[in-house]
C-alpha cells in the first residue's frame, strides 16, 4: 500500500491480536470519517505510529485497540447514526492519542500529512 512506504512496519510479527483486520480496514474508515473528526492527521499520524516496529509493545497495544474500535462496524454508537456516529470513536482515539503522544514520532506526524495529501 502506497501509504505505508517509507516504515519497516510490525517487526514482532503476528504478536498482536488484530492488526491485521485494523491495517486492512484503516483507509477505507478514515475516508469516511474525515468530515467527522477534526484532528484526522492525529488519527493518521497514531496508525503510522501502530504499524512502526520501533513503537513498544504497549503503545502498540493501545492503539491497535483504539483503531480497531474506529474501523469495526460494532461500537456503542453505531457510526452511521447521523451527528453521533464518530462521538464515541472521537473519545477513544483522543484517550489512546494522549495516553501515548509521546511515541508519535515527528516521522509519523509527515508520514500523516503526505498520506492525507495524497488522498485529496
Amino acid at each position: 500500500m502506497a501509504q505505508d512506504s517509507g516504515f519497516d512496519f510490525f517487526g514482532f510479527g503476528d504478536k498482536l491480536a488484530g492488526e491485521g483486520e485494523v491495517r486492512e480496514k484503516f483507509w477505507r474508515t478514515a475516508k469516511k470519517a474525515a468530515r467527522h473528526i477534526p484532528f484526522m492527521e492525529d488519527v493518521v499520524a497514531a496508525y503510522y505510529c501502530a504499524m512502526d516496529k520501533d513503537t513498544p509493545m504497549h503503545a502498540k497495544g493501545i492503539l491497535v485497540a483504539a483503531l480497531g474500535y474506529f474501523v469495526l462496524p460494532v461500537d456503542f454508537i453505531p457510526d452511521f447514526v447521523l451527528g453521533l456516529g464518530f462521538t464515541d470513536d472521537i473519545a477513544v482515539l483522543t484517550a489512546a492519542i494522549t495516553t501515548v503522544s509521546a511515541h508519535i514520532t515527528p516521522a509519523h506526524r509527515q508520514a500523516a500529512k503526505q498520506a492525507i495529501a495524497d488522498k485529496s
